[in-house]
């Protein structure tokens, strides 16, 4: 595949896939999971890899979710809601490898989501850990809400979504969000560091690992499918297109109006 959203990149056992989309502080559309998830396959199985590390272009953040500039009220690819966002999930838990997210600056929404979704999550100090769904009209009802519960426990992932509060990164190592904070000028050497000391060990026993932690929490992943199904419905209501439509307009969204 020719790559036109992400670059690939492999250098001594890692494969660095980064979101190229700055502009629009690399927030995905269709063809970014697409690609993402035809990457990330690709890592998986090539037996020279021992780390995936997942990466934002540029210093302004590290995913910011999904592009609502290229969407006017719902999304049109494959997947349930228009957007291959289980495919993509999947892929991330699927891999027999440890996935490590790079954060620095924003990781807001479902770009939250990915960072919480990584076997490990570096990040530097302008990191920004936040949900803006309910803001926005919309919710992760999988692996964003239930797992994230089991990362940083109920209270605080209620506190999350329902304040949708911004959090830095030594916050997100506090919660257990994040793994380790360091200044933007080492981020790339620390997982580089990182990285290297896993592609000192026995990659058959990590795989194994991986899988027996992600068993515990698999029942997720129905959750997931069917929250999907739900929010599909939801995504074609004017309460949850409402929120896309104050983000064009630049304005505070009003869904008291449609609550009966």
């Amino acid at each position: 595949m020719d790559y036109e959203d992400i670059i690939y990149e492999v250098h001594e056992g890692v494969a660095k896939i980064t979101i190229n989309r700055p502009k629009v502080l690399n927030a995905f559309r269709f063809k970014t999971c697409e690609e993402l998830i035809h990457s990330i396959k690709l890592a998986s199985w090539d037996k020279s890899i021992g780390v995936i590390v997942l990466a934002g272009a540029g210093d302004r953040a590290f995913c910011t979710g999904g592009d609502q500039s290229d969407h006017d009220g719902h999304y049109v690819g494959t997947g349930t809601i228009g957007l291959p966002v289980e495919d993509l999930h999947t892929c991330i838990r699927d891999a027999p490898k440890p996935v490590i997210a790079r954060v620095q600056g924003y990781a807001i929404g479902g770009g939250n989501v990915l960072a919480a979704l990584c076997d490990l999550t570096i990040c530097s100090e302008s990191s920004k850990f936040g949900q803006v769904g309910p803001k926005m009209g919309s919710v992760d009802p999988g692996f964003g809400t239930a797992y994230l519960a089991r990362i940083v426990g109920e209270k605080k992932a209620r506190e999350i979504w329902y304040l949708c509060r911004k959090y830095s990164g030594q916050e997100a190592v506090e919660m257990g969000l994040a793994n380790i904070c360091v200044p933007d000028d080492q981020l790339d050497e620390e997982v580089l560091k990182w990285c290297a000391e896993i592609n000192l060990k026995s990659p058959t026993a990590i795989s194994i690992a991986k899988r027996s932690i992600n068993a515990d929490s698999e029942s997720i992943r129905g959750i997931g499918n069917l929250g999907l199904e739900a929010l599909a419905l939801y995504y074609n209501t004017d309460e949850s297109k409402e929120g896309v439509q104050a983000l064009m307009e630049k304005r505070t969204p009003d869904f008291k109006k449609f609550v009966k």
